[in-house]
């Protein structure tokens, strides 16, 4: 593979998706940016490598992933600005620098994203050669730079970022006049977990645990993910069948999403009635995954060289009668949903992101689908199970309320079949394979499909003489794209409207907040 116009050295990774690793010059970064973007391609994800000593960036093209490594040499600390190529690097880049002092050349946005005042701003926690926690009892909290909208009539609503409900911690700043939105600017990192520099205080092969607990509802996809790039370094291959049962865990963990996320939707339009039928079927839907994966979200099934668990035949034939029963009442229910005018009155032209929009600022998965964007690993890089399952990609261009909504019900519909064709052709095999790490330093990289978009994995391992040490593990959260686009949205909507706009996105405030 080669990047058009660049004479770059990619090294294939052995991964099962076409992932390439190369280094690159501070001239090759900022050139291989602009080529991506002008080939049709997306910033995957932006992060600061092992002990700070570089700077990375993935990139999504059509022939699959590419991961660039620029070297940062004696006291440089800086690398070229992607913002004015990708809008979406913004946060990524302030993240970098607040966690491992890598600065961005020319970048405007300075202000703290994940450091609300626990930690000095000359501390970086990715760089400390400490292996206890370090706390600064003298820290103060820090005081957040808003943007400021003035004119005529014009006041600010502050939401957050303790809620009324049980989500997770984020201050929303509302720019207003009367209910509509002027602007809207978010606030977020309260929940900082310290996650990142915990994974380099884990042996390899117990790690997929803690980033299995990344983000609960996709506790299947974000172990994957890591799995997929242990095994990528130590040059693992998983049974067909163990492949199968991720795949089946992983359509399981997107139908009850959707399945929440739809009943909620209804209940922010005041239809209490979706919300109550499809709390059942996501509430029966867990249950059953409890009986047969021992977990309701079925946490630390997915481990290194393949599952934890198998099924049985008898679970297989319940697993497929469910399917049947929920498609039937998903497809009545979506017949309810579209011909109840006051749903179709809240949900349409609602919190529209335009294609081209949706374009320019990188959303991605299932929200980039509802806008046109027609992206979808287990469509564009199947590997097994999905090269021989065909799925079929949910897709709508008109970028509301609506139109996220018609893509769940697609969603649903469409990983239930997945789901009966998996248990129908389930093969034979071992549920897993011994891990053998190399002797010498490696890496290795995961992507993966989950419910919200894809969830990229990096891994760098140092050798045996350093027994097997992880030295740098960067997770990646679609809501890293996808955050910013909500800002966006809300525009020109109703402040009442905000709960359903939010809804229909439902970004993870965990996935980010490392």
């Amino acid at each position: 593979m080669t990047i058009p116009g660049l004479t770059i050295d990619l090294q294939r990774l052995l991964a099962p998706v076409p992932i390439w690793h190369a280094s690159v010059t501070a001239a090759d970064w900022r050139a291989a940016a602009l080529a991506v973007r002008d080939g049709g391609g997306r910033l995957i994800a932006l992060w600061g490598g092992a002990e700070g000593a570089a700077v990375c960036a993935a990139y999504g093209v059509a022939d699959g992933l590419v991961w660039l490594e620029l070297p940062l040499t004696g006291e440089q600390r800086s690398y070229p600005d992607l913002v004015p190529y990708y809008p979406v690097a913004t946060r990524m880049q302030r993240a970098v620098f607040e966690l491992s002092g890598i600065q961005a050349d020319d970048a405007k946005d300075h202000r703290p994203w994940l450091n609300h005042g626990a930690w000095p701003a000359d501390y970086f926690p990715l760089r400390s050669e400490s292996e206890t926690v370090q706390t600064f009892p003298d820290a103060v909290l820090l005081d957040y730079p808003f943007v400021r909208v003035e004119g005529d009539g014009v006041h600010e609503i502050a939401v957050g970022p303790v809620h009324a409900g049980v989500i997770e911690p984020g201050h929303f700043r509302f720019s207003v006049v009367g209910e509509k939105v002027l602007r809207l600017e978010q606030r977020l990192g309260y929940t900082h977990k310290g996650i990142e520099l915990r994974m380099t205080q884990l042996p390899p092969l117990q790690a997929h645990r803690l980033a299995g607990r990344v983000s609960g509802d996709s506790t299947v996809a974000y172990a994957w993910a890591y799995c997929m790039a242990l095994e990528t370094a130590g040059e693992c291959a998983i049974s067909e069948r163990a492949a199968s049962l991720r795949a089946l865990m992983l359509e399981r963990e997107r139908v009850a999403n959707h399945l929440g996320d739809l009943g909620a939707l209804g209940n922010d339009a005041a239809f209490a009635f979706g919300l109550a039928q499809f709390s059942r079927l996501r509430e029966d839907w867990l249950r059953l995954s409890k009986e047969a994966f021992g977990h309701r979200l079925m946490m630390d099934c997915v481990v290194p060289g393949g599952v934890a668990c198998d099924i049985d035949a008898s679970l297989k034939d319940r697993m497929a009668q469910q399917c049947d029963d929920i498609a039937h009442e998903v497809q009545a229910l979506h017949a309810v949903y579209d011909a109840h005018s006051g749903l179709q009155d809240r949900f349409l032209t609602t919190g529209r992101v335009t294609p081209a929009l949706a374009a320019q600022l990188g959303l991605t998965g299932m929200a980039g689908r509802a806008s046109g964007q027609a992206w979808d690993l287990r469509c564009d890089h199947p590997f097994a199970p999905y090269e021989y399952l065909q799925v079929k990609m949910a897709t709508h261009r008109n970028g509301d309320v609506a139109a996220r909504v018609a893509v769940r019900f697609d969603e649903v519909i469409e990983s239930l079949r997945l789901i009966r064709q998996i248990l129908s052709a389930l093969p034979l095999g071992a549920l897993r394979q011994e891990v053998c790490l190399p002797d010498h330093a490696s890496r290795g990289a995961g992507w993966v499909e989950g419910w919200r978009g894809e969830i990229f994995v990096s891994l760098e391992l140092a050798g045996a003489a350093s027994q097997h040490r992880i030295r740098r593990c960067h997770l990646h959260d679609p809501s890293w794209q996808n955050w910013p686009v909500l800002e966006h949205a809300i525009m020109g909507n109703i402040v009442p409207d905000f709960p359903l706009i939010n809804k229909s996105f439902n970004l993870s405030y965990s996935g980010q907040d490392l």
